[in-house]
């Protein structure tokens, strides 16, 4: 395949966070991929908007998101199929992705049904990084322990995690939010936490953990031990 496949990390959800390479890609290459709903538009297409000139080819990559993930290898191969269709015949293809590609992103699952082609990553704005400069909260400092966990992990290990870092920002909450109050309470974090949700889009929310009920999936908690 003679085109080159671009990952292009969009950041979490503000447009004026994308770097200046990412902005130079996206009003430049002729194919741009996206993952989205089964129907719609998709987070990272929406918040990339702004400088995708009319005319480019698209492809959504369609997915259900549910929890069981059922459908996203086959959504990833035909993905893949189409992106490659493209390449094959020397256009380059950018790929869309929320926050980074290679932290978390969509883009790794693409990259497996890809593995002969050329590949450029753009690195992006992770969202904890955007959720620390949205609270004032540094991450970590000094020798400090700084970990990024999934709330989709076992209550279990998410406890072990927390009991032996300095600080940690907690992803993907969504159903997951009580069984991490459970875990803060008993290490005596909850009130050391904060909860961000939709980081850098227009409905951002921010507020004590202890007074989030329910968040949504695309939010994250941040927590560091009071010193």
């Amino acid at each position: 395949m003679s085109g080159t496949v671009y990952g292009i990390g969009v950041g979490p959800g503000d447009p004026e966070l994308i770097t200046l390479k990412a902005k130079r890609l996206l009003e430049t290459l002729p194919v741009l991929a996206w993952p989205a709903p089964l129907e719609g538009e998709g987070l990272a297409r929406r918040i990339a908007a702004p400088f995708i000139p009319e005319g480019r080819t698209e492809i959504a990559i369609r997915f259900s998101f549910r929890p069981e993930r059922d459908d996203t290898a086959a959504a990833y191969a035909k993905g893949a199929r189409d992106i490659a269709a493209h390449l094959a015949v020397g256009q380059d293809v950018g790929v869309l992705c929320e926050g980074d590609p290679l932290l978390f992103g969509s883009f790794i699952h693409l990259l497996e049904h890809l593995p002969d082609c050329k590949v450029q990553v753009v690195p992006g704005i992770a969202s904890p990084l955007a959720a620390a400069a949205l609270t004032l909260r540094p991450l970590a400092t000094l020798d400090e322990a700084f970990v990024i966990l999934p709330a989709t992990r076992p209550e279990a290990e998410i406890e072990r995690v927390l009991s032996v870092v300095e600080a940690a920002a907690i992803i993907k909450i969504g159903r997951h939010r009580d069984t991490l109050a459970r875990v803060l309470d008993r290490l005596g974090l909850i009130d050391d936490a904060v909860a961000v949700e939709r980081a850098g889009m227009p409905d951002q929310a921010i507020r004590p953990f202890r007074d989030a009920v329910c968040l949504p999936y695309f939010s994250l908690v941040l927590v560091r031990r009071s010193t």
